[in-house]
């Protein structure tokens, strides 16, 4: 049975398929996150409106990801890394997540999709952000 993990890992490969190519069209995105997330309708609501409100929030995420980044342009992040700050900046803020579990979930995500850099770049990011929010 899939959980909230599961549903997270959906929405960031989502997020990185139209990250990479934009014209990617919305039906097969929500087809995907449907069909990964075993047609559990909790599930796939809360993928698809942390899908769609990343998506719709981009541009403001970006900005304020690009306040506590310092010297890291949104452009020069890995794909994977930007999109696994802006779920955790999106959830915490939006959906109300707790912090604690928001970066737990971030960093095993940037841990199993990034770099050998990532989860410590993304826990950097998101710990800088709920630091200023706080």
């Amino acid at each position: 049975m899939p959980r909230r993990s599961d549903a997270r890992k959906c929405v960031l490969q989502m997020l990185y398929v139209v990250d990479q190519n934009p014209d990617v069209d919305i039906r097969w995105v929500r087809s995907n996150v449907e069909e990964r997330l075993a047609d559990d309708a909790v599930l796939i609501d809360f993928a698809w409106s942390m899908y769609t409100g990343v998506r719709e929030q981009c541009a403001d995420i970006d900005k304020r990801i690009t306040e506590v980044a310092t010297n890291w342009r949104i452009d020069r992040m890995a794909p994977t890394d930007r999109n696994v700050i802006r779920m955790g900046m999106f959830e915490m803020e939006t959906i109300g997540t707790p912090a604690a579990v928001v970066l737990n979930e971030c960093i095993e995500l940037a841990r199993e999709f990034g770099t050998e850099h990532s989860p410590s770049f993304v826990n950097g990011i998101l710990d800088k952000f709920t630091s200023k929010t706080a």
